[in-house]
């Protein structure tokens, strides 16, 4: 799982294009490397790769914001 997620954010991330690696636990909002769109994509892909539902109130940054959270994440969604 942690996988995909990885090769999905690096093919969509300006971090790829300045060479820098990303930890499973970085912040990748707060570095400053994604835009609106790049949440709009990363949300469609979870949906689809992972075959869950992800509603509204499920829309927290807190969610989404590292490799580590969005496992976590998609873990709990499988779970309800």
């Amino acid at each position: 799982m942690k996988q995909k997620i990885r090769v999905f954010i690096e093919e969509h991330l300006a971090a790829r294009e300045e060479g820098i690696a990303l930890k499973d636990d970085d912040n990748y909002f707060e570095l400053g490397f994604v835009d609106s769109l790049f949440a709009v994509q990363l949300v469609g892909f979870i949906q689809e790769e992972f075959r869950i539902e992800i509603k509204s109130e499920d829309l927290d940054l807190a969610n989404f914001y590292s490799i580590d959270r969005i496992v976590s994440f998609i873990r709990e969604k499988k779970n309800d």
